[in-house]
């Protein structure tokens, strides 16, 4: 058995349904992110697994222990957990005492709480302020209190809820920064609670898609993000084109799929008249002002309806028939001269395209 192992979860708040009937292991050292939009009910999953709340249906077994029953059991399982909530709370004292706080309640040793706060500070990088009151600290600071006070006592598990939430690049890097420290120095468990895609992308060993309280999809990064199991995962996690259409022939595993009259290509295993949705990332798809001879099966030339910058990046839209999306460098984009309303050629692979069928 996992080391936490969540069977059959329901939970309500009066007559509203948070989670629905939630099944997944958490293994032993695994980052495992929990991923979905405001309200999906991530927050209220941890809030469980950390035995804050008693759900209404379903088992949550913690190293093959049942600890969903009151009692003994549920407590000595929460002395071997942390939770650090989405607005970190901090203590109206000094930096150092806030860390030191769940090591005297465990009624350590001053020289062990001294030798362990010390190291602590230096892991959050905080050594130099220790004795700031931590009341007076910027977002992220108090964010890598809280982490660097959960760390103290040493869990096994790591409830982190949307530890970047709100904080500024430079302080969402640190905190990703320190979370990354914790993987490779400690064996500590985490479960991680964001609704940012990218970041569940860059730490997670695996990720859970919840959507209206249920977790729809678990796989790793690269499974959940190159093949969705459905619309709604898709469009969570960025894959900007979705085109609707049928297929209309099959051979040896390329099918074609009919869009409105144009045809793509696909690897698919649906059987003809399967009504199915084409998937294909914006940055599959390459530019070109004119069709040239590639590998790419499929080739569409439309107009240019909106040209965006992201960074080093251009992002365009253009309609071939259909909407088309797609990422290029911003180089490519000078290169071509891109701008509304210039006819340019999207090609993209067969292997390129991911089919789902369509609810």
């Amino acid at each position: 058995m996992s080391l936490i192992e969540i069977v059959g979860l329901s939970h309500k708040y009066g007559e509203r349904t948070v989670l629905r009937n939630i099944n997944v292991g958490i293994e032993k050292g695994e980052i495992f992110a929990l991923i979905g939009p405001t309200g999906s009910g991530k927050t209220t999953l941890l809030r469980l697994i950390d035995l804050l709340e008693v759900p209404t249906a379903g088992r949550i077994y913690f190293d093959s222990v049942d600890i969903t029953a009151l009692g003994r059991m549920k407590l000595e399982a929460r002395r071997r957990m942390a939770f650090v909530l989405q607005k970190p709370v901090v203590f109206n004292i000094s930096i150092y005492d806030n860390i030191a706080y769940g090591l005297k309640w465990r009624e350590k040793s001053r020289g062990e709480i001294r030798e362990r706060v010390d190291y602590l500070l230096e892991v959050v990088g905080l050594s130099a302020v220790r004795y700031k009151n931590a009341r007076t600290l910027s977002g992220g600071e108090a964010q890598r209190v809280a982490i660097a006070r959960a760390l103290a006592v040493e869990p096994e598990v790591l409830l982190l809820d949307e530890p970047t939430a709100n904080l500024d690049p430079i302080s969402t890097s640190r905190i990703e920064q320190l979370i990354t420290h914790i993987i490779q120095q400690y064996e500590t468990t985490i479960v991680m609670a964001t609704h940012d895609m990218s970041q569940g992308q860059r730490l997670a060993d695996r990720i859970g898609v919840m959507v209206n309280g249920e977790i729809i999809q678990i796989g790793d990064p690269r499974q959940v993000f190159n093949a969705p199991q459905n619309r709604q995962v898709a469009e969570f996690v960025g894959v900007e084109n979705i085109v609707d259409g049928v297929i209309i022939s099959n051979e040896e595993g390329v099918a074609t799929i009919d869009v409105g009259g144009n045809i793509i290509e696909a690897i698919s295993s649906y059987n003809v008249g399967e009504r199915v949705c084409a998937c294909i990332r914006p940055e599959d798809i390459t530019l070109a002002l004119s069709k040239s001879p590639s590998s790419a099966r499929n080739s569409f030339t439309g107009g240019v309806v909106k040209v965006v910058s992201i960074g080093p990046l251009a992002r365009v839209e253009m309609d071939c028939g259909f909407s088309l999306v797609a990422l290029v460098t911003k180089k490519s984009a000078e290169e071509l001269n891109l701008e509304n309303g210039k006819s340019v050629c999207a090609s993209f692979k067969a292997t390129g395209v991911h089919v789902i069928r369509r609810d």
